[in-house]
């Protein structure tokens, strides 16, 4: 009976990335009237990040950020199923993107590390890339517990090229040869263990954020660039990115510095968009420990 249930919802998968925009997202608009206004999901956790995260505001324009990012959220969800049909054509045409920085590094054969958060639709981002980019794309991320819907999802994600690799063995394939220059990115806004995260605000409250990033960014040597996709608020389901640059020499940058970095970047994004991040997670769920060692903290220059 397992088996049956999960053939059917990948025909069912398969069916809708073959539907038109519009009809992807009348079925986004009711997805989300049915898990968010009638199922509620998550709502005390989005309300809560909200609230603490913009204690300033007031309780009306916390609901209006909320109800936004419902929207996103369900919109993400379609977009990314959707992409196991989309055309290069068109996912050239949905992302406005200069990558003037990054053509300038594979003139100069070098890798990259490239940070992001949960901001926009990253999927849609990663496909891009491996369409768009001379760079060899190769992503982290975490494995899905159905082996069934891990192969669906990573077949969509790998169609253009992307390498996808998972979590644990990040460090182990960040120093491995390529044949070609390649990006190596990682969304590093989840919540970590906190006995070994470095401990920064963000968003108003203590926060802790992976170390892998610096970990593999010093043994690359390689430069470290902030990654942003912004919605374009006039078109739905279109998104404009960025990079900035963190740092030519990160085993120069003091302990820390790049994490902190990415995550005040991240936060002024967040404050521009509020709508546009990932507010169902529970990012708070840990608290700071007592006396944390220098390791954990941001290297007084």
């Amino acid at each position: 009976m397992k088996a049956f249930f999960t053939h059917l919802s990948l025909n069912v998968l398969n069916a809708i990335s073959r539907l038109s925009w519009a009809k992807i997202y009348k079925l986004s608009d009711i997805f989300r009237f049915l898990i968010f206004d009638i199922g509620q999901y998550r709502k005390k956790v989005v309300l809560s990040n909200l609230r603490n995260s913009f204690p300033t505001y007031d309780e009306q324009s916390i609901q209006a950020i909320a109800g936004k990012f419902y929207r996103n959220f369900t919109d993400i969800i379609f977009e990314t199923i959707k992409l196991k049909s989309i055309s290069r054509e068109e996912l050239l045409a949905r992302i406005d993107l200069d990558v003037a920085i990054l053509d300038y590094y594979y003139e100069k054969n070098q890798n990259l590390v490239v940070v992001a958060g949960h901001l926009g639709n990253w999927e849609m981002l990663n496909l891009f890339g491996s369409v768009r980019l001379s760079h060899q794309m190769v992503v982290v991320y975490h494995e899905l517990q159905n082996d069934v819907f891990e192969d669906w999802f990573k077949n969509v994600r790998t169609r253009f090229g992307t390498e996808m690799v998972t979590m644990k063995e990040a460090i182990s394939k960040a120093m491995q040869p390529r044949d070609r220059p390649f990006i190596f990115i990682l969304i590093n806004d989840q919540s970590p263990v906190p006995e070994k995260a470095f401990w920064t605000k963000f968003l108003n409250q203590d926060t802790g954020v992976f170390r892998g990033v610096e970990l593999i960014a010093r043994r690359l040597n390689s430069p470290v660039l902030y990654m942003a996709v912004l919605k374009n608020e006039a078109k739905r389901g279109f998104y404009k990115g960025y990079f900035k640059l963190i740092t030519e020499s990160p085993k120069q940058a003091p302990n820390n510095s790049i994490l902190q970095a990415q995550i005040g970047f991240l936060e002024q994004d967040i404050i521009h968009q509020p709508e546009n991040w990932l507010w169902s997670h529970k990012r708070w769920k840990h608290k700071k420990p007592e006396n944390l060692p220098q390791s954990q903290l941001l290297q007084e220059i």
